[in-house]
C-alpha cells in the first residue's frame, strides 16, 4: 500500500498516548524501526537530549519545539521497546514517576513539611545502601562531581558555606601547581576540578551550566578577534602571543562599554 501524501491521525486521550501509537505503528510498517532495541537507540536518546539543551540555550521556539518533539519520540520508543519485552508499559511508568513525585514533595501532597530533595531520596534507600550507591554511570563528569557531592550533602557531609569550598580550591591549586611536571599531575588536576565543582554547588550554580557560559563567552570573544585580525590584515597563525592578546584586551574593552 503507498502511503505517500496521506495524513495519518494516531489516537490517543494525550499527547503521549499519540506518540506510542505512532512508535507502534512505525515499529510495524518501517523494518529499520522494527529492527531497533533499548541499547541500539540510546546514541539517538542522548544526541536529542543534546539538541534540547541546545535549542534551550540558543532561544529559538521553533527549534526547541522540534527537537522537544525528537526527544517525546524517542522516549516513546524507549516505552514500546520496553512493553514489548517486559511488564513495563506507559502506565507502569506514570504510576512509579507518580509515587515518587508524591513522596519527594510531602509539603505539596500533604504529607509532611517541606524537606531537601536529595535527603529525601537518601531516605527511599535501603538501610544496607551507601549514600553513593546507584549513581548514574552515564553522567558526564562535572555532573557525576555534583551529584557525589549533593549525596554527601545529604548526611552531613560539606563545607558550611561556599568560603570553605573557595579555601579548599585555592588548596588544590596549589597542589596541582606543585605537581605541574609530575606524574601526580593528572591525580591533583583532578582534586581542583572536584573542588571547583563544588564550590560552583555552594556558589548556587551547576558546573555545567558556569562551564557552558564560559565557553560561549570564550567563542563569541574569538569570533570577534578573529573578525578583527581580518580587517586589520593579521594572520592569526603567523602572530605573536603578544598581539593575539593586545587583540583580546582590545575586544573585552568594548564589552564594557
Amino acid at each position: 500500500m503507498n502511503r505517500t501524501n496521506q495524513s495519518h491521525h494516531f489516537p490517543g486521550p494525550g499527547t503521549l498516548d499519540r506518540a506510542l501509537n505512532l512508535v507502534r505503528f512505525l515499529r510495524c510498517e518501517c523494518p529499520w524501526d522494527a529492527q531497533q532495541t533499548a541499547e541500539s537507540l540510546i546514541p539517538h536518546l542522548l544526541e536529542e537530549t543534546h539538541e534540547v539543551v541546545d535549542a534551550i540555550r540558543n532561544g529559538d521556539d521553533l527549534e526547541l519545539e522540534s527537537e522537544l518533539g525528537d526527544l517525546l519520540l524517542n522516549l516513546a520508543f524507549q516505552i514500546v521497546v520496553a512493553e514489548e519485552s517486559s511488564e513495563i508499559d506507559a502506565d507502569s511508568v506514570y504510576a512509579r514517576l507518580e509515587s515518587k513525585m508524591i513522596a519527594r514533595h510531602p509539603d505539596v501532597f500533604g504529607a509532611g513539611e517541606h524537606q531537601e530533595w536529595e535527603a529525601l531520596k537518601n531516605r527511599e534507600r535501603t538501610k544496607d545502601t551507601g549514600v553513593l550507591a546507584g549513581l548514574t554511570k552515564g553522567l558526564d563528569p562535572l555532573t557525576r562531581s555534583y551529584r557525589i557531592q549533593e549525596r554527601v550533602s545529604s548526611v552531613g557531609f560539606d563545607w558550611d558555606d561556599a568560603r570553605g569550598a573557595l579555601n579548599k580550591a585555592s588548596e588544590e591549586l596549589e597542589e596541582a601547581g606543585n605537581a605541574l611536571d609530575s606524574e601526580d599531575f593528572i591525580e591533583e588536576v583532578g582534586d581542583l576540578l572536584f573542588a571547583c565543582v563544588n564550590l560552583a554547588r555552594l556558589g548556587g550554580t551547576h558546573p555545567t551550566t558556569a562551564l557552558e557560559r564560559a565557553n560561549s563567552k570564550f567563542v563569541g570573544r574569538f569570533e570577534k578577534l578573529e573578525k578583527l585580525a581580518r580587517k586589520r590584515d593579521i594572520d592569526l597563525s603567523a602572530a605573536s602571543l603578544t598581539a593575539l592578546n593586545k587583540l583580546w584586551d582590545e575586544i573585552k574593552s568594548e564589552e564594557r562599554q
